[in-house]
Order: structure tokens, then C-alpha cells, then sequence
């Protein structure tokens, strides 16, 4: 069989929990992607400048970060982790209904902290969770895990397409020729307004009535993350963790947990402590005190962080580019209607969900380094064939695509690459996952700002910079990891010299005795 009848039997007894926690991801992707497509629309409502509102997007992040942080506080119970999950699920559905009411961009980004915390914490309690039940065979199911980000990242464009505004309010770059599109277009959607031309920029009451359209995409999407939320309370049920339901009936976790701890109690009471610092579930600073750190050579540390500052450029593309490829596609010279603009973000997640599904089988067959060298130097000749091709509308859909399926498999391939040089020790996953997470939030609100001042031409110039200073720590981390070998080669030497000159020893020492013993019997006989 494809899949092994082993790794099928363990889901099959763990279904119901997998799926629930599959489940919640799919509010993250929901709750991640939406912005990107609506923010115009959210401009408008706020009243607010395209630089004003990528702050909505650093809120998210930023509180993205912390819940991530502190979700690990939940993990100590099967109850506090559901719980926590289902809270979290809850306050999407929540946000998405409150949404269209936040018509001050400080509120909007609040709401969008809240949500971010929501997500951080379904972050982090949903991979451990997955970790707990499966252990060693945890890597299939993590890979569903993210697929389900994918998934619901790509059905929340969707279903904001319909509801967007057709023309937006007016000055979105703060250009001329920003204005001036908004002339033509409302000079073809609406003939009569010919003689106001010159108030176009201020919103007008057919800009009202859309933005009470664009409220139904949040609530109907409220509505379609609701069934998550009430998934997780019926495990609960299920599982007799509610106050209405107790009962004394071992949990599957918990059964879990004892035969994890009855197979890894002869390992010490420090395995579970190692485990989490090396699959990255402590803290940052927790890793940068570690006392095992000193006395390690130089590129040691220099892979942590040029791997991350690799990740922190590409994942900074990726937010950067769901955020605003929808503004950079409505804007001159591209100028596509704002409908169909709206499909760039879902082809963008859809082609992530695709490379990651396309991964699984490709590291079978070649090592890391050299996909994430195909995928590094695919995003900047992609980004570059955008630059050249900008008035081209087909190749802006098939570059989006190209796009997204170069940049999906970077973080995980990283992952692996510099676990497998660092013979998983230290604290790459933490480094990692902080660094990607950082990415994100400073690159949104970085390129976000200089769109607002430069023009939406910006959009493919600042992709290509980050790409190519991301390929070049990339190549920096290349000739650590030949440092890095060369280091621990001579110390392998250095430490078999120095068993050689042990081991003469060590006989001597050992004949020495012998003989000792024999005389000492041979006394005794006497």
C-alpha cells in the first residue's frame, strides 16, 4: 500500500481527535487569508491610507507571535487544550461578525490582534497535540495538518469575491494615476457622473452601498467557521471533560500520554524537557540561555541565524504578496476589475496548498538543499518575469501560481536542512519559526508603506529585492555549513587520536591488575 497499514490503524484510533484539530487549522488558513482581497474595502470603511491600514496586517502577526508563545501554557491537560481550542475558534467566528462595525482603523486592529491571538494559540496546541498521539509517525499528519491552512486560506478569498466593491473609494496609493483609474472606472460603471469628476476622489454614496455588501463576505464567513468550534465541544463530549458530562473513563490522551511515559521512563525525567526545546515548542530566550550553547563554534550559531533570516525574507513574500497582489492588480498599468483581481489571492493559496501536497513525495527522492536552491532561485526569476511581463494580465495569474508553489515547501525543507546539519541539537525550530513569524508582520507593513508613497510599481521591486537578499543569506548559510563540517570533522579526529592514545593505556592498566589478581590468588592458595 501506498500508505503504511500501521500509520492507517493509528488514525483510525486517534480519527476523532485529528480531524478536530484538522478542523481548527482550517479557521486559521480562514482567518489568515482574508485580508489580502478585502483590504481596500476595509480601507474605505476605515477611512484610512493604504500605510494606515497594513498596521491591521502587523496586529494580526504581532499578536499571532504572542499567542503562539503562550499557547504552550495550555498543552498541560487534554481539557485546558481543548478548551483553549475552542475558545480560540470561537472568537474567528466572532471577529469575522464584527468586522463590517469597525469603522476605525484602530478597532479593525484590535479586532485583528484578537483574531491573532486566537490563531497563535491554535497554532501552536493543535501541533503539539498531533506530536502527543503520533510521536514518531506525527510527520504525515502534520503535513495534512498545514494542508488544511491552505485549504481555508484558499476558500476565504472565495467567498469575499462576490461581495467586493467594484470600484473602491478613490486614492489608493496616494498617486495621480491611482485617481485617475478610479476616473475611468467610474466613468464606465457609471456614466452619470461625468460632471463630478472632479470630487471622485472623496467617497461617494455608491461607495457606501458596496461597503453594505461587503459585510455579508464576513458573516458568511462566521458562519462557515462555526461548525469548528462546535466540533471541538462535542470531543470534549465525547471525550466527558464538560462540567454537564463528568465521568471517571480514561481519556485517549491520556492513555496516550501513559504509554509514551511507560516506553521513554527508563530515558530520564529530562526526555520530555529535551524533546520540547528540540521540536522548538520553548521559548526563544529559553533557547539562547541554554548553557549547552557555549563553547560552540562560531558557524554554529551563524546557521541559526542565516537560516532564519532565510525564512524571515521568503515567509515575508508570502505575507507580503497575499496582502497586496489584490491592491497591485487594481491598480495601473495592470488595472483589472476588482472581481477578478479578487481571484489572485485564492490561486496564490491554492498553489501553496498544492506544493506542499507536492513536497511529500519530492524528499524522497532529492535532498533539501538542492529544493530549496531550485525553489529560491524559481521565486526570483518568477518575481523578475512579473517585473518584465508588469502589463500583462495573463502572466500575472501564472506567475502568481509559479509564485506560490515555489515559496510553499521553503520553510519546511529549511527545517529539515538545518535539523539534519545541526544533528538536532540547539534550538533551529525556535529560531526558525520566531524568524518566519517576524517575516511576515515587518514585511507587510514595510512594503505596504512603500506602495503608499512609491506607487503600486513598488509591489514586484521590493518582491525581487527580498527575494535575491533572501537567496544570499541562503548562499551565506551554504559556506557556514562547509565550516561547520570542517569543525566537527577535526574534532571527530582530534577525539579518535585521543582514544587511540586511551586505549594502549587503559591495556597496560588492565594486565597490570590481571596480574596483580593472579598473584594475590596464587598467596592465598599458599
Amino acid at each position: 500500500m501506498f500508505i503504511d497499514e500501521r500509520i492507517v490503524t493509528l488514525f483510525k484510533r486517534n480519527a476523532h481527535h485529528t480531524l478536530t484539530y484538522w478542523s481548527v487549522f482550517f479557521s486559521f488558513g480562514l482567518c489568515i487569508a482574508f485580508l489580502g482581497p478585502t483590504i481596500l474595502d476595509l480601507q474605505c470603511q476605515t477611512n484610512s491610507t493604504l500605510s494606515q491600514i497594513t498596521w491591521v496586517f502587523f496586529a494580526q502577526q504581532f499578536c499571532l507571535m504572542i499567542g503562539s508563545s503562550v499557547g504552550g501554557v495550555f498543552k498541560r491537560t487534554l481539557f485546558s487544550a481543548l478548551a483553549a481550542l475552542f475558545v480560540s475558534a470561537l472568537l474567528i467566528s466572532v471577529i469575522f461578525a464584527i468586522i463590517p462595525v469597525c469603522n476605525n482603523v484602530l478597532i479593525l486592529a484590535i479586532a485583528m490582534g484578537v483574531s491573532g491571538l486566537a490563531m497563535g494559540i491554535i497554532d501552536t496546541i493543535a501541533n503539539i497535540q498531533l506530536v502527543t498521539i503520533y510521536q514518531k509517525d506525527s510527520a504525515i499528519f502534520l503535513q495534512a495538518l498545514h494542508f488544511f491552512i491552505g485549504f481555508g486560506a484558499l476558500v476565504s478569498p472565495l467567498i469575499a469575491d462576490p461581495f467586493l466593491s467594484e470600484t473602491g473609494c478613490g486614492n489608493h496609493t496616494g498617486n495621480g494615476t491611482e485617481i485617475m483609474h478610479h476616473f475611468r472606472s467610474m466613468l464606465r460603471y457609471s456614466p452619470i457622473v461625468e460632471h463630478n469628476i472632479t470630487q471622485s476622489h472623496v467617497p461617494h454614496d455608491g461607495g457606501e452601498k458596496e461597503e453594505s455588501i461587503v459585510q455579508y463576505a464576513f458573516w458568511i464567513m462566521a458562519l462557515i467557521n462555526l461548525p469548528v468550534p462546535v466540533a471541538v465541544l462535542f470531543l470534549m463530549y465525547r471525550e466527558q471533560l464538560l462540567p454537564c458530562c463528568p465521568g471517571s473513563t480514561p481519556r485517549l490522551l491520556d492513555k496516550d500520554e501513559l504509554a509514551m511515559e511507560t516506553q521513554q521512563g527508563a530515558e530520564g525525567p529530562d526526555l520530555e524537557q529535551k524533546e520540547d526545546e528540540a521540536g522548538g515548542h520553548g521559548s526563544i530566550f529559553s533557547c539562547c540561555q541554554n548553557d549547552n550553547l557555549r563553547g560552540l563554534p562560531a558557524s554554529f550559531i551563524m546557521i541559526h541565524i542565516l537560516g532564519g533570516m532565510v525564512l524571515f525574507m521568503t515567509d515575508g513574500i508570502v505575507g507580503a504578496y497575499a496582502g497586496f497582489v489584490y491592491t497591485y492588480a487594481v491598480a495601473p498599468p495592470m488595472s483589472l476589475p476588482n472581481k477578478t483581481a479578487g481571484y489572485l489571492a485564492s490561486i496564490f493559496w491554492a498553489a501553496i496548498t498544492a506544493g506542499r501536497l507536492l513536497s511529500i513525495p519530492l524528499s524522497y527522492r532529492f535532498q533539501p538543499v538542492r529544493i530549496l536552491m531550485f525553489n529560491l532561485a524559481g521565486v526570483i526569476v518568477t518575481v523578475l518575469m512579473l517585473l518584465i511581463f508588469h502589463t500583462s494580465s495573463i502572466f500575472l495569474f501564472v506567475g502568481t501560481c509559479l509564485c506560490g508553489l515555489f515559496l510553499s515547501s521553503i520553510f519546511p525543507y529549511m527545517l529539515a536542512y538545518t535539523e539534519d546539519i545541526l544533528d538536532y541539537q540547539g534550538c533551529a525550530t525556535s529560531v526558525l519559526v520566531t524568524s518566519a513569524g517576524m517575516g511576515e508582520m515587518v514585511m507587510q507593513v514595510l512594503v505596504g508603506s512603500i506602495i503608499q508613497t512609491e506607487g503600486s510599481y513598488s509591489f514586484l521591486l521590493c518582491g525581487i529585492i527580498i527575494a535575491c537578499i533572501g537567496f544570499i543569506f541562503f548562499i551565506g548559510l551554504l559556506l557556514f555549513h562547509q565550516m561547520h563540517r570542517n569543525y566537527l570533522t577535526g574534532t571527530s579526529n582530534k577525539s579518535a587520536i585521543e582514544v587511540e592514545e586511551v586505549e594502549p593505556a587503559a591495556d597496560q592498566n588492565g594486565s597490570a591488575k590481571t596480574e596483580q589478581t593472579e598473584n594475590d590468588h596464587t598467596v592465598t592458595i599458599s
